[in-house]
């Protein structure tokens, strides 16, 4: 047998040809080392071990350990483990421990968001087809998909999953899928004849690819390519090289780390020396260092932007946007640009009815209310439900369509089928274009129009059948190419009352166009980003006609770039186009990525949105990306960042309006954390040049619990201003830490500092060392005159005071929990001592000298903080 042969192949045969498209199905074969009876068993087995088995390889995968452990690479982390480890030598075990609780917290909810994430090549093996017919000696076999080699010959029908890279070598009206891997809306027509070298993915049709969907009839192909060689291996390859962006707020948190850290150092290199030369004791002086490093590490920091950022996911997913990774929710509040997919995304995903013509006149099916009462039109449903193999839930989408335009006209599909039951028919056949049923006395005929016209004779006119005369059909002809200019899918359909010959003879009633239509919502969603200063681009790898359609039915514009425009153009050359051009079509996976680098090489802040495979590289690629939640693909959705439950592109626009929100909040507690430490530090410092200590270690761990803790977490709670989605994205390169917020943590931190060392000076009255009387008021006075400034903070944002349940709730919790501290026990722990009435007076009296230059301070900020303004943004 000719497959036998194969045994003795030379050496460089059998594998993957870089161009099968491009050459003769016979000159595939060959160079394959193959023949069309498939090959032996013993060399299927020599090339199994050759090339491997036929699946993606598994990424390394991160253990839980890796996991937690990761969570404590950062600076903040560092410092305060230094911190706790020199508590723990001086024998202060209480300020060690819960240095440590702080830090483990913090760990365990960022172990919590990480542990589902980078899933992707796993996904990956999972939508590879699980077995495959394959011939092996000439004979028809099926055996484990991860067993396929180059050369295997493999045969294809309706409802089989692809499942590796082949070229056709032949076919009976074979039709695939495609969607999932180009973006091409329709299932596309296979042929074994061969293509242009340069033809893109989308248009080769003499090849079918791995993982996609066989939908109508039979094909024998040869394979090309298995295992990470396929079209979905490279995008698994590409996809396990992209390296994971970091956010602006991770960033930023980390240099904060770095230049804390360094302070802390520099303080205590010279605190120390000045304490021992006072002759203060080693421990004492150690103590002190412990006491700046507290003081100048916002410990909560960490562990309250992950919860806030955590409670904002929670509220988002109520809103139907499902976020896997904390960062994104920052991310979406800085985005200026979103890389939009079409099909499935901007549009319903689908094709449908949208308008049908009859004898001169075009009628709109999608119209509120519905078509006009015509005969004619309902005899063109009919007629199209009744030659159609499909059902409204399974089948040809294009036949799906006519079934359910047919239905949502009034027509019982189900019970027109059994009242004219198909007695004989003509199956679609792709060189034919076209097929026919027979239903006792009469024929319906559909397919490609310039066929179904040729075989017509007459036309179905208002008053019946006349005669399709030379200027009928150029009239049918000239509505053909306005449908096909509307990147509509043409179906025309015609009728015999004589059903012995279906080819001839026919009557024409009328064309069906077809098109995957945009979704309703995403007009005023679009609107809604672009007031927000938001560019919209959309990236689809279905064809150039279609793309203008749906991007001019959109308002995104019609000026369409195609993938191999940009195959020819340099990075500088495309960093130009990128910004220009608002729709690019015919991409590939390369693409989409290579546009959204030069995007952000240009300084734009990109958010992808995608759901299918070839949509994961740029959705990981991207500063968020955006994966459909219903018809996203498991690639899609685990390459994500934001997963839409709804699939509704209107949900974008909500995110984007809830991460502004939150980036607000954040803003205010970092802000309202910062001014804190500054405080802490210099009241630490400058007491300590004067030989005192009022703040010990677990006196300022306390403050930090207390007012970093419940009461700036509950800030995450806070109401939006009403301006937030009027205002232009953040500046890609502006942190959260720059000059507003700096004037506010240096003005607060000083109104702060020298109040309470005016209260030292008070409470000591020239004491020559600190009393724990002092101590307890210096502390208790810091801890309400944080809770107080944290009201007027939020007043700068435009927050209303009483509008935050929960933080009155938290702030009452927190005084509460510091009454403790006094009142109780606790006090030996801490070195506290209960405070009288004519204490508290003196400590309200601070607290109403503290109200106006908080205030004073505020206002001065303000001027200077952009808080809203028009950002009707262009679209890039």
């Amino acid at each position: 047998m000719a497959s036998r042969d194969t045994d003795a192949a030379a050496s460089d045969r059998g594998r993957t040809d870089p161009r099968p498209h491009s050459r003769p199905a016979a000159a595939v074969v060959s160079a394959l080392g193959t023949a069309t009876g498939g090959l032996s068993p013993s060399e299927a087995k020599r090339r199994l071990a050759e090339h491997g088995p036929n699946e993606v390889e598994r990424a390394s995968q991160r253990t839980p350990l890796g996991i937690f452990v990761a969570q404590l690479n950062s600076v903040l982390i560092w410092v305060l483990l230094a911190a706790a480890g020199l508590s723990a030598w001086a024998g202060h075990a209480v300020d060690a421990v819960l240095i440590v609780v702080i830090v483990l917290v913090n760990g365990v909810f960022g172990f919590l968001q990480d542990y589902r994430a980078e899933q992707s090549l796993e996904a990956l093996r999972e939508m590879t087809a699980p077995t495959a017919t394959v011939r092996r000696d000439g004979r028809a076999v099926e055996v484990d998909a991860t067993q396929l080699v180059p050369g295997d010959v493999i045969e294809l029908e309706s409802g089989d999953v692809v499942p590796a890279d082949a070229r056709l070598l032949e076919d009976t009206d074979l039709e695939v899928d495609e969607a999932a891997l180009t973006g091409e809306s329709a299932p596309v027509s296979k042929s074994p004849d061969p293509v242009a070298p340069e033809t893109p993915l989308a248009e080769r049709e003499c090849m079918v690819y791995n993982s996609t969907n066989v939908t109508r009839g039979r094909g024998v192909a040869a394979v090309t390519a298995t295992g990470m060689e396929t079209e979905v291996g490279g995008i698994a390859r590409e996809l396990a090289a992209t390296e994971e962006t970091r956010t602006p707020l991770q960033e930023e948190l980390d240099q904060l780390g770095r230049r804390l850290g360094l302070g802390v150092f520099a303080l205590a290199a010279l605190v120390v020396p000045l304490l021992l030369v006072r002759d203060t004791p080693l421990v004492e002086a150690g103590l002190t260092a412990v006491s700046l490093a507290v003081a100048a590490i916002p410990e909560g920091l960490p562990a309250v932007v992950t919860l806030t950022l955590a409670l904002g996911v929670r509220t988002m997913a109520e809103e139907n946007a499902l976020v896997r990774r904390l960062p994104a929710v920052e991310a979406l509040g800085s985005v200026d640009v979103i890389c939009t997919d079409k099909t499935g995304t901007l549009t319903e995903g689908q094709m449908t009815v949208s308008t049908v013509w009859v004898n001169d006149a075009v009628v709109d099916l999608a119209g509120a209310g519905g078509p006009p009462p015509d005969d004619r039109v309902d005899l063109l449903l009919r007629a199209g439900a009744l030659c159609n193999d499909a059902t409204a839930e399974s089948g040809d989408p294009t036949e799906q369509a006519l079934v359910e335009a047919a239905e949502a006209h009034g027509v019982d599909v189900a019970t027109l089928r059994a009242e004219a039951p198909r007695t004989d028919e003509v199956p679609f056949s792709s060189e034919e274009k076209w097929m026919g049923t027979v239903h006792g006395d009469v024929g319906y005929v559909k397919g490609a129009p310039e066929v179904v016209l040729s075989k017509s004779t007459r036309v179905l006119a208002e008053e019946g059948p006349t005669a399709l005369t030379p200027e009928a059909a150029e009239r049918i002809e000239t509505q053909i190419q306005a449908f096909a200019d509307e990147a509509l899918r043409v179906l025309a359909v015609a009728y015999t009352e004589d059903p012995s010959d279906l080819g001839t003879d026919l009557v024409f009633v009328g064309l069906v166009g077809m098109i995957d239509p945009p979704r309703a919502e995403v007009a005023d969603a679009l609107a809604a980003t672009d007031r927000a200063g938001i560019g919209v681009k959309m990236i689809t790898g279905d064809n150039v006609r279609t793309a203008a359609a749906i991007a001019g039915a959109l308002g995104l514009g019609q000026e369409v770039v195609e993938g191999r425009e940009l195959d020819d153009l340099d990075e500088e050359e495309l960093a130009g186009r990128v910004e220009e051009a608002t729709v690019f079509a015919r991409t590939t996976p390369e693409h989409k990525v290579r546009i959204l680098r030069a995007l952000q090489d240009n300084g734009h802040v990109v958010a992808m949105t995608g759901d299918g495979v070839n949509d994961a590289p740029a959705l990981k690629s991207a500063d968020v990306g955006v994966a459909m939640g219903v018809r996203g693909t498991d690639v899609a959705k685990q390459a994500s960042d934001v997963i839409l439950l709804d699939d509704n592109y209107a949900t974008i626009e909500r995110a984007v309006e809830r991460g502004r929100a939150i980036f607000d909040n954040l803003w205010k507690f970092v802000a309202f954390l910062l001014s804190a430490n500054v405080a802490e530090v210099a009241i630490v410092f400058l007491a300590s040049l004067w030989g005192y200590l009022v703040l010990p270690a677990v006196q300022l761990l306390w403050i930090n619990l207390l007012t970093d803790g419940l009461p700036a977490l509950a800030l995450g709670a806070d109401p939006q201003s009403g301006d937030v989605m009027d205002r232009p994205p953040r500046e890609p390169d502006s942190g959260i830490v720059e000059a507003p917020m700096l004037g506010l943590i240096g003005g607060a931190g000083l109104v702060s500092t020298l109040l309470m060392l005016g209260l030292t000076g008070y409470v000591l009255g020239g004491a020559g060392a600190v009393t724990p009387y002092a101590m307890t008021m210096v502390f208790t006075g810091f801890v309400f005159l944080e809770f107080e400034k944290l009201y007027v903070i939020r007043w700068l944002r435009e927050t209303p005071t009483v509008s935050n349940p929960w933080l009155a709730t938290a702030v009452g919790g927190s005084a509460v929990l510091q009454l403790a501290v006094l009142y109780t026990p606790l006090s030996d722990y801490f070195g506290t001592v209960a405070l009288g009435l004519a204490d508290w007076a003196v400590l309200g009296t601070v607290f109403l000298l503290a109200l106006p230059a908080y205030l004073a301070v505020v206002l001065a900020v303000k001027r200077h903080l952009p808080l809203g303004g028009s950002a009707g943004g262009d679209r890039h």
